[in-house]
């Protein structure tokens, strides 16, 4: 029995039928509706909403098939199973091929129907789930949910906004950790190939055989266990985004035919005679300086300018530390949702030792020293302790980078005195000329004349 209670419409102009579907389906814990013709129907889905409908062919006022298309064009939420005589059969076929889930001819099996209907409705849970996943994940994804106040990171979501809805090749460099892949998903999740897959594949992880049939997929017989014929990422991507991360170990004879892919849209898979045309938008990534590959001819030139088109190049957390308390409290929030615990504050030394320390693992090793320090401590303040020993034996400088203390006080506070502090530092050193000023912190000039009223910044008088 169906806790949600499903509804049903019935369609079809033989009482009997309409009676025997009735009485099995309401069995079977569905709510079910009857209609003799499909102005009746139409009747109906306009009153009630409705998750399947069993449509007959051949039926008096408007038959089965323009029913159906009445259907796609105002209803497709609903899905339909078409129940046929023989005769009509390949009007039957027809309306599959314009989406109905399947056909059942007369007379029909009542185990087959129910079990078409259970399976139709299952599908359409899974659909309905995974739509709901690919908003979450396209909200996930969207440029302002991506962390990072400093001027270079402003710049860089600047870039992702207009380069997300075109189809150009965008190349990101950064050293591991920095989110390389994080930029790679605001580009394709807020562009219009969304629905579309993105598709993954790390150069580095495989060796060069195995990466070119991973690629583009190998025919069946092509080499020593390929016992069938495989689709490769670009295949699996088509229409969407194929994300090529660490492009920088890619082999010189994989280079050349990533670049025929590139150029004329097509290749062969591995073993294979016949071209295969792809829709595929590349991003590339790499924590090496193709620049100096291509000088070196380890890597190619034309290659490197194809996905250079759109080059985004991201900051080490070293060179962003403004950032550092929000993703603190982004990570905190996350790990405390996670493993249930309740920690609201981090302490003056622990956010000191945060700030200062080098972070040569980036915003992953930030990261984990946060969910380490999540799991083992206790309590609503973060301490020292709490941290990895590296961090936590960290020498702290004398001096204070950021000009100001960090006191025990929720993080939000905390950000608000990083972005001031930040802000009256980029005034002074710019000679509180407010354009110059905006630009350097990614703002708008009318943005940052609301922060100098909102936080009360004066230009420092000198004698």
């Amino acid at each position: 029995m169906l806790s949600n209670r499903k509804r049903i419409l019935v369609v079809d102009d033989e009482d009997s039928v309409r009676c025997l579907l009735r009485e099995i389906f309401r069995k079977e814990g569905y709510q079910v509706d009857l209609a003799e013709n499909g102005l009746e129907a139409l009747n109906l889905v306009e009153r009630s909403q409705y998750d399947l409908a069993i449509i007959d062919i051949r039926m008096p006022v408007m038959d089965g098939l323009e029913l159906f298309h009445v259907f796609l064009e105002k209803h497709p939420e609903i899905i339909v199973i078409i129940i046929t005589a023989f005769a009509s059969v390949d009007t039957a076929v027809e309306a599959m091929k314009l989406g109905a889930y399947n056909y059942i001819s007369k007379p029909f099996n009542i185990a087959e129907i129910k079990l078409n209907v259970k399976r139709a409705l299952e599908s359409k849970d899974l659909a309905e789930e995974v739509k709901e996943l690919r908003q979450e994940i396209q909200k996930r994804y969207s440029i302002n949910n991506i962390i990072g106040h400093s001027g270079k990171m402003q710049e860089i979501y600047k870039t992702v906004g207009r380069v997300a809805n075109c189809n150009v090749t965008v190349l990101i460099q950064g050293e591991s950790g920095t989110g390389k892949e994080l930029i790679a998903k605001a580009i394709h999740y807020n562009s219009r190939r969304k629905e579309a897959p993105l598709v993954k594949v790390n150069c580095a992880a495989l060796p060069e055989g195995l990466l070119e049939s991973e690629l583009f997929g190998h025919e069946k017989g092509a080499f020593t266990g390929a016992l069938e014929k495989k689709k490769g990422k670009f295949e699996q991507a088509d229409k969407g985004t194929l994300f090529l991360d660490e492009i920088g170990d890619m082999s010189p004879s994989l280079q050349v035919k990533l670049l025929r892919v590139i150029q004329e849209k097509e290749f062969e898979r591995v073993g294979g005679l016949e071209t295969i045309k792809v829709d595929v938008r590349i991003i590339a990534a790499t924590n090496r300086h193709l620049e100096e590959l291509v000088k070196s001819e380890k890597f190619r030139e034309d290659l490197y300018y194809r996905l250079n088109v759109v080059s985004i190049i991201i900051p080490p957390l070293r060179e962003r530390k403004e950032d550092i308390p929000s993703l603190v409290e982004f990570f905190l929030n996350k790990y405390n949702e996670e493993m249930g615990k309740e920690f609201k504050y981090v302490s003056v030394e622990a956010m000191n030792r945060l700030i200062n320390y080098n972070w040569p693992g980036n915003v992953r090793e930030l990261e984990n020293a946060i969910e380490r320090a999540v799991v083992m401590g206790n309590g609503s303040v973060l301490l020292p302790e709490h941290l990895p020993v590296n961090i936590h034996s960290y020498s702290i400088p004398e001096a204070d980078p950021l000009g100001f203390e960090v006191e025990d006080k929720p993080l939000r506070e905390i950000l608000r005195e990083v972005e001031k502090a930040v802000i009256k530092k980029s005034l002074d050193k710019n000679g509180w000329n407010k354009a110059r000023t905006a630009a350097k912190l990614g703002l708008s000039r009318k943005a940052l004349l609301y922060k100098i009223e909102e936080y009360g910044l004066q230009k420092t008088l000198t004698v």
